[in-house]
């Protein structure tokens, strides 16, 4: 090719030239003519030469770029066939058209032509309907990069499928770790006699031993209730896989001593792309996390902070010392003498519970002389409790100390002490955003816990095996070294709690729920004035009735009640047809929704304990206990709600896949 563009240069010198001798020719011609006609002739033989030459070198050139062409489409077409990546031209109705013979070898050398794309995955026309550019697909063994061209209807397969064994063996061998702590065992073993503690020791080590054999992972026993486990991210994928069967394996222990009181575990889990003393702090928040939630589960939580719960399927055995009673009772006596005030809060939308046992903290305020203040929004009042609210309102030395929003904003100095009761979630505080900036925070609560918390609180008081934390709040009273009496209402409002969410004692009762009920009595509590705080309205039993009338049974004994679309219910009645429908003969859970305003949808989860709804409202973002539990959904019809249900259930009985 340089060859020809110094020939072209040549060409335009020798032109140049021809110019000149024809100035040349012509001063010639001016002065001697015979010489001119001379030049002249010479003149025209060159400029035949030259015609000839440029003629000759255009061809040459013609022939060596077709030449070039063929070389290259040659060249071109032969690295298009045997590239090594695959090539699938498909047409509209995603049927392959056309496919490089690296796809044909890979298909044994059978043609693809009018084969549907759907033999590389079902997914796969939906992902290019959905434009998607980049995508997996699995042929035998290998794995393939798919990049999804959907103008041109072209898929390229680059083959990673070492970078993808290489990636998963990595996945698979990080490093995971676990804290297994024996829940009862303190309980358990406390009157044995050695002798049988030894025993008791042997199977439960001989247990743990044969499941850790089994998975092939290091256990390491550091107390008589602590176990370090040591794994990897395989295994611990596999005792996901099998739902972790030792929770269950653990309760079948032959030691006659916890036949009637079985041992339980609770494992937290600590996995991610960290290093190991973050793993240990992981695992260590897990399991702080587990035994928050009433024990007897596992609860794994990865770098990211997601939490991931098994088990927590069986009621948890009541360990509650009044001991722990009497020392947060003084703990929580000292954070309110050095407070400023004390700001009292429950829950949103709140209930006897929230109420009760604010009420019963206002008292502890008062008991040490610090000024106490509830917050009270009228605008998120509910039927519930609106009868005793108007009873409150009638008794001035206690409904002064009821105050809005903006006003506990307007006495709270950095000395302020914030008690929030019934729940733990910022999110569901009566005013999250004071409870946020808040420095000093306590927390008194009786549902287990979840994974939001509130942040950095000074103290806290959390008993799952409690039945309402206004049973929680009275034993705090009974413990206060100068207690300031209950007057009639108060001690009314707490026992209210305390039946509500005892179901009138029928659910989650315990010794020490009648021994507060029974101080509460004594302190004047009126069983008349609580009938005429839970008094029903005519309209609210019909519409209870309604979606009563609505319900079916689904898994043999869960009753499921959907309401009519454009029906809209309160809170309160949802949850009362929950309750209803758990006396029916042979119903061990029950699940009820129905729109409440704001177009939310409102579901109520009731057990009588062999089925956690904890468990399946958290999938759903919810929450609450083990027999008592709740969510809220926006975004969806009923419809939609209750299919989101039916795959919870199937996860929660059938396992995760």
């Amino acid at each position: 090719m340089e060859r020809f563009v110094k020939s072209k240069l040549s060409q335009h010198h020798i032109w140049t030239s021809i110019v000149l001798s024809l100035i040349i020719i012509a001063v010639l011609a001016y002065f001697q003519w015979i010489f001119a006609v001379i030049f002249t002739a010479l003149l025209i033989v060159v400029v035949i030469f030259v015609k000839r030459e440029e003629r000759q070198i255009e061809q040459n050139i013609y022939q060596y770029m077709d030449n070039l062409a063929y070389e290259v489409d040659h060249a071109g077409k032969h690295v298009f066939l045997q590239i090594p990546m695959g090539i699938i031209i498909y047409d509209e109705a995603f049927k392959i058209k056309w496919a490089n013979p690296y796809m044909i070898k890979l298909n044994n050398g059978e043609k693809l032509y009018g084969s549907s794309l759907s033999i590389y995955g079902e997914d796969l026309i939906e992902e290019i309907e959905n434009d998607t550019t980049l995508t997996w697909l699995k042929i035998d063994y290998l794995q393939f990069q798919t990049t999804i061209d959907a103008d041109a209807r072209v898929l390229y397969l680059f083959n990673r499928t070492e970078e993808r064994e290489l990636k998963q063996l990595y996945e698979d061998e990080k490093i995971v770790l676990a804290h297994i702590y024996l829940d009862n065992y303190e309980e358990i073993s406390r009157n044995m006699s050695d002798n049988v503690k030894s025993h008791l020791n042997s199977r439960i080590t001989s247990v743990l031993n044969q499941w850790a054999d089994a998975y092939q992972f290091y256990l390491k026993r550091t107390s008589q209730d602590r176990f370090l486990g040591v794994f990897t991210q395989r295994t611990l994928d596999l005792l996901e896989k099998s739902n972790f069967e030792i929770l269950d394996e653990m309760k079948k222990l032959d030691v006659e001593e916890v036949q009637r009181n079985p041992v339980t575990l609770s494992i937290g889990v600590g996995t991610g792309n960290e290093n190991i003393p973050e793993l240990a702090k992981l695992a260590q928040s897990s399991l702080d996390l587990a035994l928050g939630r009433g024990g007897d589960q596992i609860a794994i939580r990865d770098d990211s902070g997601k939490v991931r719960f098994y088990g927590g399927k069986s009621n948890p055995m009541e360990k509650r010392t009044r001991v722990r009673a009497r020392v947060i009772s003084h703990a929580l006596k000292e954070l309110v003498k050095e407070s400023d005030n004390v700001i009292i809060m429950g829950h949103k939308s709140p209930d006897m519970d929230a109420l009760g046992s604010a009420i019963g903290v206002l008292n502890i305020a008062k008991s040490n002389n610090v000024e106490g203040y509830i917050v009270y929004d009228q605008n998120d009042i509910l039927t519930g409790i609106s009868r005793a609210m108007e009873h409150v309102k009638q008794q001035e030395n206690l409904w002064k100390y009821f105050i809005g929003p903006e006003e506990a904003e307007a006495i709270y100095t950095s000395r302020s002490l914030i008690v929030v009761v019934d729940t733990h979630r910022p999110d569901m505080a009566a005013h999250e955003k004071l409870l946020r900036q808040a420095s000093y925070k306590v927390v008194i609560d009786h549902h287990r816990r979840g994974e939001d918390f509130v942040d950095n609180p000074t103290l806290v008081y959390m008993e799952p095996y409690a039945s309402s934390t206004a049973e929680l709040v009275t034993e705090l009273i009974e413990y206060q070294p100068n207690k300031k009496p209950l007057s009639t209402l108060e001690a009314t409002a707490l026992l209210s709690g305390i039946i509500v969410d005892t179901k009138s004692f029928a659910l989650r009762t315990g010794s020490r729920t009648f021994d507060a009920a029974s101080y509460l009595r004594a302190k004047g509590a009126d069983p008349v004035l609580i009938q005429s705080f839970l008094k029903e309205d005519l309209g609210t039993v019909v519409q209870r009735n309604r979606l009563i009338e609505r319900s079916y049974i689904s898994y043999d004994s869960l009753a499921i009640a959907v309401a009519e679309e454009d029906d809209i219910y309160d809170k309160i009645t949802i949850a009362q047809a929950a309750d209803t429908l758990l006396t029916i003969e042979d119903v061990s859970a029950s699940f009820v929704f129905a729109k409440i305003k704001g177009d939310k949808i409102a579901v109520s989860a009731r057990s009588l304990g062999e089925i956690n709804v904890q468990i399946i409202m958290e999938e759903m973002d919810g929450g609450g206990h083990l027999t008592n539990a709740a969510t809220q959904l926006s975004d969806m019809t009923l419809k939609e709600a209750e299919e989101l249900l039916q795959e919870k259930l199937k996860v929660y009985f059938e396992g995760r896949t």
